[in-house]
């Protein structure tokens, strides 16, 4: 299957996107994983890339797409990939539609992660980090530690990432819903869109996506 994965920040995507990723026996292919990639090998895309980013300036989709059309022509692609982060909006969406036009290919599904505005500002603003070992994350309402403040795995103490602010996250959504959410209407147009709400427990959401996505490939 060919499934381009869209929601808000803070709708579980790269969780739910390694685990469906796994279940359908296809490659996750990251936005950020390709930029890492392109630029940590030197390549001629991560070159212009990081020539850009350095300057403080934002990566022109040609730069993106170029990075995301290499990575779907590589051999584990071939049946199949699930998009996490590509396309972010409608121009990126019309260059992926030309390219797999171009390659005979076409998209499955559009899977939608539904959550409301305020469970995803929950989300992102509880989350605090271990200043000594950042793999250590907790959330002050779902996964809270002992101690306030203190990590429970090492005793570091927990913090909010300055990204993780109300205030940043609500800036988030709104580029979210300027930039990225007309894409569903893109993708509604042509048939494409399968909605799912992202609440509950990680599980379940993969269990309702792996759902939605049979019946998707069967209608």
């Amino acid at each position: 299957m060919r499934i381009v994965l869209v929601g808000p920040p803070g709708a579980g995507k790269g969780t739910q996107a390694a685990y469906l990723a796994k279940n359908l026996a296809i490659p996750h292919i990251s936005t950020g994983d390709l930029f890492r990639a392109n630029i940590s090998q030197g390549t001629e895309l991560g070159r212009r890339a990081k020539t850009i980013m350095d300057a403080g300036q934002l990566v022109p989709d040609e730069v993106t797409i170029d990075m995301a059309k290499d990575r779907m022509e590589q051999p584990d692609a071939a049946g199949g990939f699930l998009l996490d982060g590509f396309p972010r909006n409608v121009p990126q969406a019309e260059a992926l539609d030309e390219f797999l036009k171009s390659e005979g290919q076409q998209l499955d599904a559009v899977l939608d992660l539904e959550v409301p505005e305020d469970e995803v500002v929950k989300r992102i603003a509880g989350r605090r980090i271990c200043r000594k070992d950042s793999a250590h994350v907790f959330h002050v309402t779902y996964s809270p530690p002992k101690t306030a403040d203190v990590c429970d795995a090492c005793g570091g103490e927990l913090y909010q990432r300055g990204d993780d602010s109300e205030e940043t996250v609500r800036t988030r959504l709104d580029v979210y819903h300027e930039q990225t959410e007309p894409i569903i209407d893109h993708y509604r147009a042509q048939g494409l869109v399968v909605t799912i709400s992202a609440l509950g427990e990680v599980a379940d959401v993969t269990e309702r996506a792996m759902a939605a996505l049979k019946q998707s490939d069967e209608s």
